[in-house]
């Protein structure tokens, strides 16, 4: 299965690179094809510009955003990984959705409907934030970040969520939780990998 992560943390001693060190090693340990992107390491421009807007109207796409377009759909499954911050993504990942994301390409409206152009590929989105999860389910947090996030993005163009990660106390993490974190994690990657083989070898041995 051909694997995408699209990645936005610029610690390399953080939960969250510690976290895409679990996945990697989960998919590479069953020889799935596999392209990382950190978007902090490959200094990813996260502004979209006028020029970006004008150009997306004439049907242009900038070169940068191309190439992030072509690693989508070269996918079967993209995987997310980044923090909560401010209750919401690192600007670098909103700035990757605002660019890559575009009208034409990840969605557009026929006749005044809306519709995702990215359907037949699946995500599973992995997230960390300092509050615990029984405060934010108190305030409601846990409700707008699923809506704003699953359905406000992702649904939205398209994508099958097969798993929404929040990881909560990450300033705090404990290492006993942690191992259920990546044990959590692996268990959806086997999961998910069995149900893209089966769809495969379903379609290839079908005449349609």
């Amino acid at each position: 299965m051909r694997h995408l992560i699209i990645y936005a943390h610029p610690n390399e001693n953080s939960l969250n690179h510690h976290l895409l060190e679990t996945v990697i090693e989960t998919l590479t340990s069953e020889d799935h094809e596999l392209i990382v992107r950190d978007l902090n390491q490959i200094n990813f421009n996260p502004v979209l510009s006028l020029q970006d807007i004008q150009e997306q109207r004439m049907g242009q796409i900038a070169d940068d955003i191309r190439v992030e377009q072509e690693f989508i759909t070269w996918a079967d499954h993209v995987t997310f990984i980044y923090p909560i911050w401010w209750t919401g993504m690192p600007s670098i990942m909103k700035g990757y959705i605002d660019r890559v994301f575009s009208y034409g390409y990840a969605y557009r409206y026929d006749q005044g409907i809306q519709k995702g152009l990215l359907t037949g590929k699946q995500t599973v989105i992995i997230n960390t934030h300092g509050k615990s999860n029984e405060e934010y389910e108190r305030i409601g947090m846990d409700k707008a970040l699923s809506l704003t996030s699953d359905k406000g993005i992702f649904t939205y163009c398209g994508f099958e969520i097969n798993q929404h990660f929040f990881f909560d106390k990450a300033d705090r993490v404990k290492p006993e939780d942690l191992e259920v974190w990546k044990e959590q994690i692996r268990n959806t990657y086997a999961e998910i990998n069995g149900s893209l083989e089966n769809i495969v070898r379903n379609s290839e041995s079908s005449e349609y």
